[in-house]
């Protein structure tokens, strides 16, 4: 697993990963809900929607709007089992183990929290 700065750095430069933030719902959300709530929610959906060895609507599993974590897994490229082997060499077809599915958890929260400070900044 590669180092989260690293990481963040390269999906920086990828115009269609760094075209995704949280809007002000999503930071209403956040405060309405707690950064502990989301994170349970983000260990949630990875673990029902991409730790499966098959996934029968890869690529589609992941909304692009109405939850904070489903932003945070297309700006990050946790949203499907694709996305996962091309940024993460995570294989498809195969089980995430705990560690691929708490290091996910990490990177989404790491992204929630960099917009969530960013918002308190401009208020």
């Amino acid at each position: 697993m590669q180092d989260i700065d690293y990481l963040f750095y390269r999906l920086s430069k990828s115009k269609f990963r760094s075209s995704f933030h949280l809007k002000e719902k999503d930071i209403e959300y956040i405060n309405k809900k707690g950064l502990e709530k989301i994170r349970e929610h983000a260990y949630d959906f990875i673990n029902k929607r991409l730790k499966p060895s098959f996934i029968p609507n890869d690529g589609k599993q992941t909304p692009m709007r109405g939850h904070p974590v489903f932003i945070a897994e297309h700006a990050t490229a946790t949203c499907c089992r694709g996305c996962l082997n091309k940024w993460y060499n995570i294989p498809k077809n195969r089980e995430l183990t705990e560690l691929e599915v708490d290091y996910l958890v990490k990177v989404i929260m790491t992204y929630i929290k960099k917009e969530y400070n960013k918002s308190k900044i401009k208020r």
